[in-house]
């Protein structure tokens, strides 16, 4: 059995969408970073980095991966799925994956941090993460210009980048004239299993949500 421990945010997301899209059974522990449980000892033992999500593959003698990119790559290995095996379509795949683990991820999530979360508003730091992140999409929409997804078939690189660029009004991040980039993102979001993915975990009460997003905003960094 697959144990995915994750929280309501798009690192967590794009690795509940594989699995929806995977078809394959798991169980969903709920990591709370209203509560801290992500620095938590025994989560430690299992993610030494203290984030959220970690997938354990029981199955496997309880190895435990943590990285949300790398637990991608091991369950397309895995499964056999959304991940070319030639090496020329595997390379570009893995590019796209780590581009969006480098860049566009951390770029949007300082976009959002400076915009939601931080006390002081500087308009220069947030200045700089928004243009940068609008750079990023542009990088994306001139690619997506001549193909259907990024890297050739529908990959673990279009689950990675999904929940960040969906995440645009949130950072408060212009998306408007990025017309490939908002075909690419609309077809994707039609999927019923990404659908799915997004429930994951359980979404919380409205009475719960403000906390839940003041907390999540404050550990990104943490």
């Amino acid at each position: 059995m697959l144990e995915l421990l994750t929280s309501e945010t798009p690192n967590g997301w794009k690795v509940a969408i594989l699995l929806e899209e995977l078809g394959v059974p798991y169980k969903v522990t709920p990591i709370s970073l209203t509560n801290r449980v992500q620095k938590e000892d025994w989560y430690i033992a299992l993610n030494p980095n203290g984030r959220i999500p970690t997938l354990v593959d029981h199955d496997a003698g309880d190895f435990a991966i943590f990285e949300s990119g790398a637990i991608m790559i091991y369950l397309a290995e895995k499964f056999g799925r959304f991940l070319p095996a030639d090496v020329p379509g595997r390379s570009r795949v893995i590019q796209w994956l780590m581009w969006q683990m480098s860049a566009l991820g951390p770029m949007m999530g300082q976009a959002t941090v400076f915009n939601r979360y931080f006390e002081e508003k500087l308009p220069k730091v947030i200045d700089r993460y928004v243009r940068e992140s609008q750079r990023l999409f542009e990088v994306m929409d001139t690619h997506l210009a001549t193909r259907e997804y990024l890297a050739g078939d529908y990959s673990i690189a279009d689950m990675a980048c999904f929940p960040w660029v969906r995440g645009h009004d949130w950072a408060q991040v212009p998306i408007d004239g990025f017309d490939h980039l908002l075909r690419w993102f609309d077809a994707i979001a039609a999927r019923p299993a990404v659908q799915r993915g997004l429930l994951v975990p359980e979404p919380p009460k409205a009475e719960e949500m403000e906390a839940k997003t003041v907390a999540q905003g404050k550990n990104i960094l943490a």
